[in-house]
């Protein structure tokens, strides 16, 4: 039972540390939540119960287009995802039909022979990381393995290697602030984004190779193919969704293991479950806490709440993956677990495009690290470890383990669930 005292406030620095007491008061109490939002104070929903969110994401009526569909209050505050760069034309933030005409083109390029080859892309650099990680003996899983595989699996993928991975993954923090202290450097981070993917597109344009950026710009059907426009926001938003989002999702799976002992061992004792365990990480802590802002077209009724046009609406995905009206004791993780349709890669039209990369990074990732490291152990207090304070991504700002040459993976006071 939810207690009636509600938790700490949307947003607030309590919240970011443990979101899920605020998710299960809403889910009881207000599952259409209204609320200001911290960054120019504008007026918005939060929904987190799992039917409601998959509903904000699957039902047309509610937009990814800020621009067009946004109120002024929302415009105002500077919240439109991309605007003034490439990026407002991006797949993830346009609907159809420019939505169904850029994925279709996008997907032409996920070939099977393409997806096997980044396998082995992710095996080799995975080695080659733990090798480096196991001479240290002492480690960040966020910085020396996570970070590293992540941005090295994205830049051989895309046709480039990001030498400056802390830069990049300063850049992408300010392109989702929380404090709004902070939105007058959202134009730069996009800006940086959107410049590391026009000198990519730029350098593929004169050297095509195997890569995914050369394949994009060889991409045609029935005639049609990406401008250049197109492609540089296409290239910026695979750079955004897909460097330190699976930074995240591996560093929080791995987490979850170390707090989990048990869970731990029954990987390392059944591999065949690599892929149902990747499932439950993903219901469990994703990476993302949020999708991005969706807007209403019209007014509207949801699940009881009248929401007028042009109302920000955010689809708690975090909170919808915890929901007890949907899954099974949802607040313990099982690797063991079946029948997950969780919501941690979206759903509907603006469901993961590198939903495919991301589930391959994490069955490779994630349970090698246990197999090479049997003995890794939390190197600080579980109390010290600390979450970004993002509204739309969770993760770990550092995770120091050490490698024990003897013993079971073991957890610093971590939850038993």
């Amino acid at each position: 039972m939810v207690e009636s005292g509600q938790p700490a406030p949307l947003f607030s620095s309590e919240y970011y540390q443990d979101p899920y007491p605020t998710f299960a008061w809403l889910r009881e109490n207000s599952p259409v939540h209204e609320f200001r939002f911290p960054v120019g104070d504008v007026r918005m929903w939060i929904v987190t119960r799992y039917e409601d969110v998959r509903t904000v994401l699957s039902d047309s009526r509610f937009s990814s287009e800020g621009g067009r569909w946004g109120n002024e209050e929302f415009k105002q505050a500077g919240l439109v995802s991309g605007a003034g760069s490439v990026l407002e034309e991006a797949v993830t933030v346009v609907d159809p039909p420019a939505h169904t005409r850029l994925r279709r083109l996008a997907m032409s390029t996920f070939t099977p022979r393409r997806v096997e080859e980044w396998r082995g892309i992710v095996r080799r650099l995975v080695t080659s990381t733990l090798d480096r990680c196991a001479e240290r003996g002492r480690f960040d899983v966020m910085e020396d393995y996570a970070g590293v595989v992540s941005a090295g699996v994205m830049g051989e993928i895309l046709g480039f290697r990001i030498e400056r991975h802390q830069e990049l993954v300063e850049t992408l923090a300010k392109v989702f602030p929380s404090d709004p202290a902070l939105m007058r450097y959202v134009p730069e981070g996009m800006a940086k984004i959107c410049e590391y993917a026009e000198r990519l597109v730029e350098e593929k344009r004169r050297n095509a190779g195997e890569d995914l950026t050369s394949a994009l710009i060889r991409a045609e059907e029935a005639g049609d193919q990406l401008s250049k426009k197109e492609l540089v926001a296409m290239v910026a938003a695979m750079i955004l969704a897909g460097s330190d989002t699976i930074r995240a999702f591996v560093g929080n799976a791995v987490l979850a293991l170390l707090d989990r002992p048990d869970q731990a061992r029954l990987l390392r004792e059944r591999p065949e479950l690599a892929g149902s365990a990747v499932e439950e990480f993903l219901r469990f802590e994703g990476a993302l806490s949020t999708v991005l802002f969706r807007l209403t077209t019209e007014d509207l009724d949801l699940a009881g709440t009248k929401l007028p046009a042009g109302s920000p609406v955010i689809a708690a995905i975090l909170s919808a993956n915890r929901d007890p009206l949907r899954f099974a004791e949802p607040d313990r993780l099982d690797i063991t677990r079946t029948g997950t349709r969780h919501l941690g890669l979206g759903h509907g039209l603006h469901n993961c495009l590198g939903a495919a990369l991301a589930r391959l990074e994490g069955e490779i990732a994630i349970p090698a690290l246990f197999e090479r490291f049997p003995g890794l152990v939390p190197a600080t207090p579980r109390e010290e470890i600390r979450y970004i304070e993002s509204w739309a991504m969770r993760r770990v700002v550092r995770l120091p383990v050490e490698v024990a040459e003897d013993g079971p993976v073991s957890a610093a006071a971590g939850p038993s669930a």
